[in-house]
């Protein structure tokens, strides 16, 4: 009982903190925002005490929102920052987070908070820490993870930006034609990592939190809606995600164990997701520009939805869209992921040559996937490779990833 709670409140907090924490800011100001996460992080804790011996609400959401806004209104009077009475507070109605478009306006609640957080006036790092904070409630460790930082260096930034956050936007004032489109980039960049966090989970004991990845396809299609959003990159990310998003059931089998890629059922990808994936990368064109990260990352996705078996998949391909990728846009982990298509079409002691140099240039001691990688190809060439896969295991913070790995070393 106290486990299923536990995964409950723990579903509420990805799916909806981000939606209360944007009402908030938009009805109080960006001035209180430390208050109004305070508010509603003991809004969710006061939610495991109380649901473990009542019934949980018919609506949990709008549970949560005014107990978060009386919390908050309580917080203020305390700092003697409110004089009216709560009921001059009180939520209107429980739908005001669904918002709707008009041609040259953003009212949906969350993408306004991430549009603010985008503010010219922070740096674009402080832009993704303080948009995936508040929307996303990530921990400083699943930012670290994401942003290939240290937590305590994301802890100062996060400090920093909120400050700055305070001092310089003040108000969710969001523009329109020019300073929406000079925003974009960093927008699409938020819903990427969002996403990235749901699809591959950092820690927990799930592998796949699929509302966070169906909350970042909403955004990217809420974003599609306003014209002066459109853009190549924008149908490209919704061409990821969709691809992404397809391969879902196969990914955990009827035991509730990781399948990787090789053994998934390919009957099980969804269809119709693929259909709409490859559409939006039709309309992904980018005339003379270089295709984007989200180009790429979409095509070598494609490719894997594509194969009709793992033996089949076109690694070639993904070995090229890997390259250009690096050329364009280089990145670390990147770099890594190559490796293993690399192995595939040169050979697994190409592979190993290509980590180590990896390992050359990178902090690679604290990174699961270098030693999973070296792991699984030391294996291939019948080598030593139970230190390797034993030490990716005592980095893994997913639990069910954890099982995974220590199923292999047994049966290794």
């Amino acid at each position: 009982m106290e486990q299923d709670l536990s995964k409950t409140v723990t579903h509420l907090f990805r799916n909806e903190y981000g939606k209360v924490v944007a009402l908030l800011t938009s009805k109080y100001g960006v001035a209180q925002v430390e208050k109004i996460e305070d508010a509603v992080q003991d809004t969710f804790l006061k939610a495991m005490r109380i649901w473990g011996y009542q019934r949980i609400p018919e609506n949990p959401t709008a549970w949560l929102y005014k107990v978060a806004n009386n919390g908050l209104i309580d917080k203020l009077r305390k700092a003697k920052k409110l004089t009216y009475t709560s009921s001059d507070y009180l939520m209107e109605s429980t739908t005001e987070a669904d918002g709707f478009w008009t041609d040259n306006e953003i009212t949906d609640s969350q993408l306004k908070l991430i549009f603010a957080c985008c503010h010219p006036s922070l740096s674009t790092e402080h832009q993704v820490i303080l948009s995936l904070k508040l929307i996303g409630g990530f921990s400083n460790k699943e930012l670290a993870e994401a942003l290939l930082k240290k937590e305590e260096t994301v802890a100062k930034s996060f400090t920093r930006a909120k400050k700055k956050f305070r001092e310089e936007v003040q108000l969710l004032q969001i523009p329109v034609q020019m300073g929406l489109q000079s925003r974009l980039f960093v927008v699409l960049q938020v819903i990427y990592l969002l996403f990235s966090e749901g699809y591959a989970a950092t820690t927990g004991g799930q592998i796949v939190k699929r509302d966070i990845c169906y909350e970042s396809l909403r955004l990217a299609l809420l974003l599609k809606k306003n014209r002066y959003c459109q853009h190549p990159n924008l149908n490209a990310l919704i061409a990821l995600i969709c691809f992404h998003a397809s391969r879902f059931d196969a990914r955990i089998n009827a035991d509730g164990e990781l399948v990787t890629l090789e053994f998934q059922d390919r009957k099980l990808y969804n269809r119709e997701l693929i259909a709409i994936g490859s559409s939006h990368l039709e309309d992904a064109g980018t005339a003379n520009q270089p295709p984007s990260r989200y180009h790429l990352e979409a095509a070598v996705s494609y490719e894997h939805c594509a194969a009709p078996s793992f033996k089949e998949t076109d690694w070639a391909n993904i070995l090229l869209l890997y390259n250009l990728q690096l050329q364009t846009q280089y990145s670390p982990m990147a770099a890594l992921n190559r490796i293993v298509p690399l192995a595939k079409v040169q050979g697994v002691e190409k592979g190993l040559a290509a980590l180590e140099d990896w390992k050359c240039k990178n902090d690679y001691q604290q990174v699961a996937l270098f030693y999973t990688i070296r792991a699984e190809l030391l294996a291939e060439l019948e080598r030593e490779f139970k230190p390797d896969l034993e030490r990716a295991i005592s980095l893994t913070e997913n639990m069910l990833v954890k099982r995974h790995l220590e199923k292999k070393l047994a049966d290794g």
